[in-house]
């Protein structure tokens, strides 16, 4: 591949990856693997590796900027992440032991609906809502739907950032910049976690590709999280369901080129 093509692959899949981390707390992997491995033919392992170590920087840098706007619940986003951990872990072990499944679409399709959800039916919850929750059972609800989004990340492979904004958007009652906060700060310990094993078993990258992968993540996932802490409610509602909606028609389509 020349170094033209792998520069316009990189910055697309990093203009699609940022906007969907900065916008929604979707996870890298989604956008970039599919587009590495078909446009540039990178073997599925390493894309994803690359596609974990875009995602700590732009997921970092996102959740500094929501804290920044007071858009991040660092308590409980310490708690839930313990449990994501460690029950990725334990999702993982299951999955080696049951035969595979072509669980891969899964997180591109939840996606697609999370991006109609949020079009058709906007989260409108407020910050004084959210406060009518006790903190007791805050944490409660951290730790339990917390190991659900493991399990299901580990035993699936993806789909972890989805997971964590719907069930912080609907089911936790947050509201949607505080649920994105608190979602890439979670995401960028988990991404970290996933990169370096993934180089660690399936070695070094290549380091051209995944240089221009994390830079182009980390300036748009910038440019969305700063876009949209300054958003009314309901424009980013919009904002981010028609950027996952078109991430995940993206995705879909790329995977059917591959």
């Amino acid at each position: 591949m020349s170094l033209l093509t792998t520069i316009i692959v990189t910055f697309l899949a990093g203009v699609g990856a940022g906007l969907g981390t900065g916008f929604a707390g979707m996870s890298a992997a989604a956008v970039i693997s599919p587009m590495l491995i078909t446009f540039l033919g990178i073997e599925p392992y390493m894309a994803v590796g690359i596609a974990l170590s875009s995602d700590v920087l732009a997921s970092a840098v996102s959740a500094y900027t929501y804290h920044k706007n007071k858009n991040l619940d660092i308590k409980n986003g310490l708690i839930m992440m313990v449990s994501v951990l460690a029950f990725t872990v334990v999702g993982s072990f299951i999955a080696s032991l049951v035969p595979s499944t072509t669980m891969g679409n899964f997180s591109v399709f939840m996606t697609f609906l999370l991006g109609v959800k949020f079009i058709v039916r906007p989260v409108m919850t407020t910050k004084d809502d959210m406060l009518h929750v006790s903190a007791k059972k805050r944490a409660v609800q951290s730790v339990v739907y917390g190991m659900i989004i493991g399990f299901i990340c580990g035993f699936v492979g993806a789909g972890g950032g989805m997971m964590m904004l719907l069930l912080l958007t609907t089911v936790l009652g947050y509201e949607l910049k505080t649920a994105v906060g608190t979602s890439v700060f979670i995401m960028t310990f988990t991404a970290l976690t996933g990169a370096v094993s993934h180089f660690s078993i399936g070695g070094a990258p290549d380091w051209t590709v995944c240089f221009l992968c994390v830079v182009f993540t980390l300036i748009w996932a910038r440019i969305a999280a700063v876009l949209a802490n300054k958003a009314e409610p309901k424009t980013l509602n919009r904002a981010t369901g028609i950027v996952l909606v078109l991430l995940g028609a993206a995705v879909m389509g790329f995977n059917l080129l591959a």
